[in-house]
């Protein structure tokens, strides 16, 4: 998975990137904790440049959240419920995790999606229920890329300072990208095993 990300980085460019960044938010198997660590080593070579790495990197992860919100903006509440009461085991999640989530949502919008965006796998769900509560779409966007820049800038910047060890790190990042991608997979799968749907009252 490391040789991967990196040989598509080197022949992809920024447009690479930020395309990855895209599918990372709207298909989030292979994580951005990944991804922009990889693409500050490649910057440390002198292959590409830190500052453009970081751009293309949250350019590409904003337009996968934005893809988000449009979805829950589409789909409004009574969809969601409609298609959680069919597909809910799938996606493990019931009716009520939706309502606690929506009512909690209302009450801290603007910090939800600010400081969502800095964390591991919710900063792609939290876009959704910003669709959902109709929250107004330029303070989504600004919000988002703060956070966003933020959270891309870290790892972007984490990557490029391990540069000199870079072929120590290609040594033990591989196998570890594989087992990242492997557990996420096994747990999905874990969850939908034990998932049991709570009554709603």
């Amino acid at each position: 998975m490391f040789d991967l990300i990196t040989h598509f980085l080197e022949y992809g460019g920024y447009v690479g990137l930020a395309f990855l960044m895209l599918l990372e938010n709207v298909f989030p198997f292979i994580p951005s904790e990944v991804i922009m660590p990889l693409a500050g080593y490649v910057a440390h070579r002198g292959d590409m440049n830190l500052f453009l790495v970081i751009l293309s990197g949250s350019i590409g992860s904003i337009a996968g959240a934005v893809f988000y919100y449009y979805i829950g903006w589409w789909l409004g509440l009574a969809r969601v419920h409609r298609f959680i009461g069919r597909y809910g085991r799938w996606l493990t999640i019931s009716n009520d995790d939706i309502d606690r989530s929506h009512a909690w949502f209302i009450r801290h919008q603007q910090k939800a999606v600010l400081i969502g965006r800095l964390l591991p796998t919710v900063r792609t769900l939290i876009s959704i229920p910003a669709g959902i509560a109709k929250m107004s779409q330029p303070r989504f966007v600004f919000l988002t890329s703060i956070g966003t820049t933020a959270f891309t800038a870290i790892l972007a910047v984490a990557g490029h300072a391990l540069g000199s060890q870079y072929h120590l790190v290609e040594e033990w990042m591989n196998p570890l990208t594989n087992v990242i991608v492997a557990a996420v997979v096994i747990s999905y799968i874990y969850r939908v095993i034990v998932y049991r749907p709570r009554e709603r009252h």
